[in-house]
């Protein structure tokens, strides 16, 4: 099934770098949920990560010539979701709240909540972090970028980086003890 997969995203592809529409869309409608799913980590909303989507298609067809086909055509989207997400949050920095501290103080049920965790529900609890966390979170442990990248990427000091990544953990940890499923 992945060869047939393979082939096709490679038909695809040649159509992009020959400009056709039909392929452009075939690309953008079988890619869209990945590339949702991860501007949904560095958005504030689902309309902000809707744009970011758009955004990195754009700059996919238009730079689609440099796409290497030796490597997982997935991993170059993500790079410039990842890369669209950041170029967002860095224009958009001057308007946002960076610090959080004050979560909401709800009282957890006597019982193990993680026990209980949906994938719904600890998407919700990552939704509620600031997104300068969610962001420095996703980067370090999900993208797996150093603080020194991040603090390039995000025009912020490597120890910005450091203390928003153990906010962030922090933050879950309180969150997830006090059973706060949003």
């Amino acid at each position: 099934m992945a060869d047939i997969d393979n082939q096709t995203t490679d038909t695809i592809i040649q159509g992009c770098l020959l400009k056709q529409e039909k392929a452009q869309e075939a690309l953008f409608k079988m890619y869209f949920g990945y590339a949702l799913s991860v501007a949904l980590l560095y958005c504030e909303s689902r309309d902000d990560a809707i744009e970011v989507v758009d955004d990195s298609f754009m700059k996919v067809f238009a730079s689609i010539n440099k796409y290497d086909k030796e490597r997982s055509f997935k991993t170059w989207l993500r790079k410039i979701v990842v890369n669209s997400s950041l170029d967002r949050y860095r224009k958009n920095k001057s308007n946002r709240l960076l610090f959080q501290d004050n979560l909401p103080d709800i009282e957890a049920p006597g019982m193990n909540v993680v026990d209980h965790l949906a994938h719904g529900d600890v998407k919700a609890l990552f939704q509620s972090l600031p997104q300068v966390y969610r962001s420095v979170f996703s980067l370090y442990e999900i993208e797996g970028y150093s603080h020194k990248e991040i603090s390039g990427m995000m025009k912020i000091s490597e120890s910005s980086s450091r203390v928003y990544l153990a906010r962030a953990k922090s933050s879950l940890k309180k969150l997830l003890e006090r059973g706060n499923i949003i």
